[in-house]
């Protein structure tokens, strides 16, 4: 059977997406790449969201509903801003 990989491992790729997403809401001016760069966070606070539900044990499943929630929050929030 096939181990998953750590928790660190998924940590630090949710760490990275959120680093690359703010870099690009300081760094760039056009209001479609800022809300992209804002998706970017998103998916990353998500997958540690998942991540860290994933790992504790009595977590019943609320950290993928709570991630599920929240891109359908975010997919709004671009439709109303586009």
């Amino acid at each position: 059977m096939v181990s998953a990989p750590p928790l660190e491992g998924y940590l630090v790729v949710g760490a990275i997406l959120f680093a690359i997403g703010a870099w690009g809401v300081l760094i760039r001016r056009n209001a479609i790449v800022i809300f992209m760069c804002v998706e970017l966070m998103i998916n990353g606070v998500n997958l540690t969201l998942v991540a860290f539900a994933d790992y504790l044990p009595n977590a019943g499943g609320l950290g993928v509903s709570y991630a599920v929630l929240v891109l359908a929050i975010a997919a709004a929030e671009i439709a109303v801003g586009l």
